[in-house]
């Protein structure tokens, strides 16, 4: 039979150590050395402890710890708008990484005022570090957890400032590549569908593309920009096909290569005999039968492994002086080329 709680106490919060020190028999300072490893106490006073707190369903306030000293492992992620697939993938797997070696990851995602709200309200708590997957509030935010000697890792952008570690890929390589593929495959026309000038993403791999292209002796035949999503990459496409003759079509992400696809079907363009198809990204659905996508593959794993490592790092050597890890894309070859 279970013990009785304290007589007449009606729980409405958090059960608290002093709970299971009444129901145990014990002192506070007991409770707190039977959660604490390593700690002394009598092995009689740690069984009924731990059998108190079993019936209580008490668990330690991991937060009270970091007020002596021990980290949180409270790891906020600033995921931004989401607009696309691989935003949605890439921090699906950074929380699933986190959660892996015992960090709790807070997501904030959005942009604007609401978002620029949560960050104010999440900087309140003792975070071990800070991840920006978007930029949108990059400078507010790194200014914010600079005050705070909050850690701040950039993962997909360069952000140069003291005592931020950086994760990108190389986004002007990765689209050299793209420029070499369509020279082997014989097209001398290329179109581009670029992304939003706000991301830095988009002047690299643009600025790949066009090395690329000139180094093989080809000449950009038109361009347009849509903002990462699928209807903006069919829309794009679209205005490109009205006055532009190309044989081939590159898209600075993938979301946008699937709208060009769409595109490209309905005015009875046939790919790849007509035209060629590159993305970039390697989302899931670039894997999908009736898509098969070629693509460059920014790689979420070793993005992943990446942000972990310059997290304990950082965490461990606090003064280090501050390290930028460039990633490498893989030319992934499907269908569409």
């Amino acid at each position: 039979m279970k013990r009785q709680g304290p007589v007449g106490r009606k729980r409405q919060t958090r059960v608290t150590a002093a709970d299971v020190a009444e129901i145990a028999g014990v002192s506070r300072s007991a409770v707190s050395r039977a959660f604490t490893e390593g700690a002394y106490l009598d092995q009689e006073k740690r069984e009924r402890i731990l059998l108190a707190a079993h019936e209580l369903g008490y668990q330690p306030n991991a937060l009270a710890a970091t007020l002596q000293g021990a980290r949180s492992n409270l790891v906020a992620v600033f995921a931004g708008e989401m607009r696309n697939e691989y935003d949605k993938e890439a921090t699906s797997a950074l929380i699933a990484g986190l959660n892996a070696v015992g960090k709790w990851p807070v997501v904030i995602a959005g942009g604007g005022d609401h978002a620029r709200d949560a960050v104010t309200q999440v900087l309140r708590y003792p975070l071990d570090a800070m991840i920006l997957r978007s930029g949108s509030l990059a400078t507010e935010i790194v200014e914010l957890c600079s005050k705070l000697h909050i850690p701040v890792i950039a993962s997909g952008r360069i952000i140069d400032a003291e005592g931020v570690d950086n994760i990108c890929l190389r986004n002007h390589e990765a689209a050299e590549l793209a420029a070499d593929l369509f020279s082997q495959r014989g097209r001398c026309r290329i179109a581009l569908v670029g992304g939003p000038g706000e991301f830095g993403a988009t002047a690299e791999r643009r600025s790949g593309l066009l090395a690329g292209l000139e180094e093989k002796g080809i000449t950009l035949a038109g361009e347009t920009a849509g903002n990462y999503t699928t209807e903006s990459g069919y829309f794009a496409t679209q205005a490109l096909l009205a006055d532009t003759n190309f044989d081939g079509i590159f898209c600075a992400n993938d979301a946008m290569a699937i709208g060009a696809l769409g595109a490209l079907r309905d005015t009875g363009r046939v790919v790849p005999s007509d035209v060629s198809v590159v993305g970039f990204d390697d989302i899931e659905m670039a894997r999908w039968p009736t898509i098969r996508l070629t693509t460059l593959r920014n790689p979420i794993d070793e993005m992943v492994a990446a942000v972990l490592r310059c997290l304990d790092s950082r965490l461990d050597h606090p003064q280090a002086a501050k390290e930028t890890v460039r990633l490498d894309a893989e030319m992934i070859l499907r269908d569409t080329h």
